[in-house]
């Protein structure tokens, strides 16, 4: 017994009539025939009486039409929510600890504003764990600093960033017409948290240029690592946009390092095999164009 055979038999009860039904469904009267004649054989049953031409429903037909209706009507609700399942449901975003903070917040009030219906549950975690839970489909699509570990997962980037030298506005160092990087190896480093897109990158970077960082001090909290560049308990390296204000509160000041480009890109990750919908490729656009939000 199929959706069609219940589909065939509801109308021709509405209609009350198989030629009726036949020019509805544009079914030819014989398929028709044939169908309520396969559920009346398949449950062992009389659906129809035919009298003088005409067709009526017997009692136990009545109650299957109950049935057939609510099947259909559970169907035909089926339908319209997986056809409208890119403006309803949820969406798993993950993003590192600078895009959380930085940039998530208004990536998430943008996205609510256009799809109210949609569900958004944020994570925000080191760049490795995101990959992490990418690859065990825990998130949809992932916010990261530096490059992905894994094949299984494809990698777009979506902005440009800037990690910056700093330390406290006392440092010796500010005084020199140059720094360069071998001027670093005098200075004590507080760093963030092992596999941080950001500390990956500041490592390999420096150790092209022979010099290893050993902190003395780690943290997931930009807070506390400024607080401790502030008070001159060492230099770090933080993306720009973390650092500017306090700059500019004249808390903490800039090196400029001669011959060390530290541009780097952030990425939108997501499983190979992730089945993307709609509304996942319109979060993924609106990060793509950053600029416009605001």
């Amino acid at each position: 017994m199929t959706l069609r055979h219940m589909k065939i038999f509801v109308i021709v009860c509405q209609e009350n009539s198989i030629t009726q039904a036949s020019k509805k469904l544009f079914i030819s009267q014989p398929a028709i025939s044939g169908a309520i004649k396969e559920m009346e054989d398949y449950y062992g049953v009389k659906l129809f009486d035919r009298i003088s031409k005409k067709i009526y429903l017997t009692e136990v037909g009545k109650t299957v039409l109950d049935y057939a209706l609510h099947i259909t009507s559970m169907f035909e609700e089926l339908e319209t929510k997986v056809r409208n399942s890119d403006t309803i449901g949820s969406l798993r975003i993950g993003s590192s600890i600078t895009i959380g903070n930085q940039l998530m917040p208004k990536y998430i009030k943008h996205f609510s504003e256009k799809f109210p219906d949609i569900q958004t549950y944020v994570t925000i975690n080191s760049s490795d764990i995101i990959e992490d839970l990418i690859l065990s489909n825990e998130l949809d699509i992932g916010l990261i600093e530096g490059l992905v570990h894994s094949d299984n997962i494809i990698s777009k980037c979506f902005l440009k960033d800037e990690l910056i030298v700093i330390c406290d506005i006392n440092n010796p160092l500010l005084e020199k017409e140059e720094i360069t990087i071998k001027d670093l190896k005098t200075q004590r480093f507080i760093m963030r948290e092992k596999n941080s897109g950001t500390r990956e990158l500041v490592e390999s970077l420096l150790l092209l240029h022979g010099l290893t960082i050993v902190p003395i001090w780690e943290s997931t909290s930009t807070a506390a690592i400024i607080n401790g560049v502030s008070d001159g308990i060492g230099i770090s390296v933080l993306p720009h946009i973390l650092a500017e204000n306090h700059m500019k509160e004249n808390r903490i000041k800039r090196l400029h390092i001669k011959d060390l480009n530290l541009q780097r890109e952030l990425y939108i990750i997501y499983h190979k095999k992730k089945f993307l919908t709609k509304t996942s490729m319109e979060f993924i656009n609106m990060c793509m164009e950053d600029t416009q939000i605001q």
